[in-house]
This record gives structure tokens, C-alpha cells and sequence, in this order.
């Protein structure tokens, strides 16, 4: 699913599945987050996530064929799109997204969760789990709080349109955006080289603290916590999750009959 190539301190791991649109399968996530440990192993000074793309998408997101219809949570704790997430935030060293097409839902996140973002003047970047009736978790919505500021968040999740790489960049979810076919040259310039010449102690002691005060600053009661579970539930155990992904697998437009009293 994935390529790893190590060259002059830089690990790049590319998601090679172009035909299935490099969808976050367990695979797919389980690949990458081996490489992250072997990049970390190898003391790399940073990592570069790439992808192969096809029709212009870069990822499209969580692997819709893998979701739950059984009842149980899609995104719980312990899924592994959860699991490659935590680990592209903890491997302590950074890590930079390099987005050359269109990113969907769950990859969106996964950008994120990377500690800068690099994307061609072409990209586009969307959350959609309401246009699948899935109910986000609240730890991946804090990632896009915490990047985009609450409003834009809120645009992104409620309308799942995407935003153009010019948006992103101005509203600092992305760090710097080139045309497609400058992006690698731009990448290595402002950002792989410094990173070689940087001391790799001091940025992962950094990219440790940044970990935990950004944990610091979301910190919610046990009610609160409770109380979003209770919400996610009734979603994800409800007829429009179903829906969601059977329209999804059928390629046709959602018949959603939800109401937001259901989750009163």
C-alpha cells in the first residue's frame, strides 16, 4: 500500500493504492504508522506523507467498505484510522503532509494531524461525515478547532464542502502551497533543508510539548465527555449512518429522515 524511502535524514512515505483513490483502510493505516516507527528507528529528522494520485485525488478518506453497520462506534478509540492518527502525532519528530489533489474526510484529518501541511495551488481539503451521517469523534474535531479556529471548523463540518488550497493557506490550515509542479522543490527549500540543519533533540522536545499542551487545553469533565458519547450513539446506531453508507456503496444520493430531536 505504501512506499518508504529514507533519503539524507528525511523519510518519505508514500500511499500507493491510487486505484481505490488511496482510501484509509486498516492496511493503509497500519502501513504507514509501521513507517512512521521505522522513520523514528532510523532516526530520520523528519517525514514526509505523500500519495500517488488518480483523477487528481489524493486520499479519499476512511475506507467506506471497512465502516461498522453492526452498531459499533466507526471511529472509536482503537480503530485503525484512530490509531494512525495518534501515531502521526506522537512519533516525535515532525511530520508534514504534502498534499498534491483533492483530500477527503478522513484524510483531511489525517493532514492535520501532521505538524505542517505543504499542498499544489490545485488541492482541495474536506471533512464530509455529515454527508455520510457519520458522527464525528470529538478528538478529531478539536484537531480542526484547535488549526482552523471554531468558525471555519464549523463551515467545514456542516456544509463538507471543500476548500480550496488558497483558503486553507489563509486561514493557516496549511503552511504553504506552490504550483503542482514546484510543490516538491518548495517543500525541500522551506522546510526539508531547515529541518536537517535544525538539532533533531530540540525539535522533538518541541513536537513533545506541543503534544501535551494542546492535550492541556482541551481538557473536558467526565459529563461533558459522557454526554458527546451519549450524542455520537444515537447517531451511529441510528437509520441515516445506515444510510449514509449504503448510499455511499450504491453511488446514489442519500435518502436521510433523521431529525435533530432524535438526539433529545
Amino acid at each position: 500500500m505504501v512506499s518508504v524511502k529514507i533519503e539524507d535524514k528525511i523519510c518519505f512515505i508514500e500511499m500507493l493504492n491510487s486505484a481505490h483513490f488511496n482510501t484509509l483502510s486498516e492496511q493503509m493505516c497500519d502501513e504507514i504508522s509501521d513507517a512512521l516507527k521505522e522513520a523514528y528507528d532510523k532516526e530520520c529528522v523528519g517525514i514526509v506523507i505523500k500519495a500517488e494520485c488518480s483523477r487528481g485525488v489524493w486520499s479519499a478518506g476512511h475506507d467506506i467498505r471497512e465502516l461498522p453497520v453492526d452498531g459499533n462506534d466507526p471511529l472509536d478509540y482503537d480503530v485503525p484510522m484512530e490509531r494512525l492518527l495518534r501515531n502521526v502525532q506522537e512519533v516525535p519528530i515532525p511530520v508534514i503532509a504534502c498534499a498534491n489533489g483533492t483530500v477527503w474526510g478522513g484524510a483531511c484529518d489525517l493532514c492535520v494531524s501532521c505538524d505542517m501541511i505543504v499542498a499544489s495551488d490545485n488541492a482541495t481539503f474536506a471533512i464530509t461525515p455529515a454527508k455520510i451521517g457519520i458522527p464525528y469523534n470529538a478528538s478529531g474535531i478539536m484537531h480542526f478547532i484547535n488549526q482552523l479556529g471554531i468558525n471555519k471548523a464549523r463551515e467545514m463540518f456542516f456544509t463538507a464542502n471543500p476548500i480550496t488550497a488558497q483558503d486553507a493557506l489563509n486561514v493557516g490550515f496549511v503552511n504553504q502551497i506552490a504550483p503542482a509542479e514546484e510543490l516538491d522543490k518548495m517543500l525541500e527549500e522551506r522546510f526539508l533543508a531547515p529541518l536537517r540543519r535544525n538539532s533533531v533533540v530540540s525539535m522533538s522536545a518541541i513536537k513533545r510539548q506541543f503534544r501535551i499542551l494542546s492535550r492541556a487545553a482541551t481538557v473536558i469533565s467526565s459529563e461533558s465527555f459522557e454526554k458527546i458519547n451519549s450524542y455520537r450513539k444515537k447517531v451511529y446506531q441510528g437509520s441515516d449512518y445506515k444510510e449514509g453508507i449504503t448510499s455511499f456503496l450504491e453511488k446514489r444520493s442519500p435518502e436521510y429522515k433523521g431529525k435533530a430531536s432524535d438526539l433529545d
